[in-house]
């Protein structure tokens, strides 16, 4: 079956040389290859949750009233100029869903570095608790009203280990991002977009409070081809700037790849995306790519249980 390979296999060619992603990849593996037992029998295209469905980009979905779900949902950037730099920041998630029009997110953050010879940055191998987050969505507009869902999301974050670097600091960001889907043919192929904004403000040991923020947008196409399975790919622009209020211009990047959406029963699903930086600027460092503040790739894995 064609559209299995693209997703997992990308993923899994990125992943060969890094000790941290291949457990997972192979649990996600397992996970498609044993799907189909559990689902053949169902071949209703049920309405599903958008949220998850579209890799980085996420839908409006907030799931059913009064629904629980823990996941841990981990993102590893890959790549730097030189040097090894493999980093990985994982959210253990407690969401909850009080009716059907909010959903609250909370939980701890977790961190793994591994970093040597990177200009710049400091060798490092460590795992490390790097702080908590919380997140409220509320759906602005909902199906089936119209085609079109939109939520507005707000996470605040406070970080005790920086992200890119694995240095200790206190860190504060809020996150807000206006989360759309469109639904072109019911139950089966969706086209979503986010409009991201991120201020945030840290401190580190060896300078005051320094203030940055960070500006993207994002188009993402997914397709289910099984009533298990979807699969897509999306664009992220991403701007980056010194200010907590997009101030002064310091590079931007255009990240691009696929995605898949696993449902291993009806109260577990898997979800993975890989995305690879194709274009970038950086003002202090000319080249195609900017490495400088953003990675060569990034690679996203999540596994939920809802109850």
């Amino acid at each position: 079956m064609p559209p299995l390979v693209m997703s997992p296999l990308s993923l899994s060619r990125i992943a060969v040389s890094m000790p941290g992603l291949r457990l997972s990849l192979f649990v996600f593996w397992v996970s498609i290859l044993g799907a189909p037992d559990r689902a053949a029998a169902d071949d209703v295209y049920r309405e599903i949750e958008t949220k998850y469905i579209f890799g980085f980009t996420e839908g409006s979905g907030i799931g059913l009233e009064g629904e629980k779900e823990f996941s841990p949902d981990s993102v590893t950037g890959i790549g730097k100029r030189d040097g090894k730099y493999v980093v990985t920041q994982t959210k253990l998630k407690f969401e909850f869903t009080p009716n059907q029009y909010m959903q609250f997110e909370l939980g701890p953050i977790v961190g793994w570095h591994n970093i040597q010879n990177v200009t710049g940055l400091d060798n490092r191998n460590q795992f490390s608790f790097g702080g908590a987050f919380v997140e409220f969505r509320y759906l602005l507009l909902d199906r089936p009203a119209s085609p079109l869902a939109v939520t507005l999301a707000i996470e605040p974050e406070w970080r005790r280990t920086d992200e890119t670097t694995g240095e200790n600091v206190t860190n504060f960001g809020l996150e807000m991002r206006i989360n759309a889907d469109l639904q072109l043919v019911p139950n089966r192929l969706y086209l979503g977009w986010n409009l991201l904004y991120e201020p945030e403000t840290t401190r580190s040991a060896s300078s005051g409070w320094t203030n940055e923020s960070t500006f993207g947008v994002s188009s993402a196409l997914s397709f289910r081809v099984r009533p298990w399975l979807t699969i897509g790919g999306e664009v992220w622009y991403l701007r980056h700037y010194d200010g907590a209020g997009l101030n002064v211009f310091t590079g931007d990047a255009i990240f691009a790849g696929p995605n898949a959406y696993v449902q291993l029963d009806r109260k577990m699903f898997m979800t993975a995306a890989w995305n690879t930086q194709i274009s970038g600027r950086d003002l202090e460092n000319p080249g195609r790519f900017n490495l400088s503040e953003f990675a060569r790739h990034r690679v996203k894995l999540k596994f939920a249980v809802e109850f």
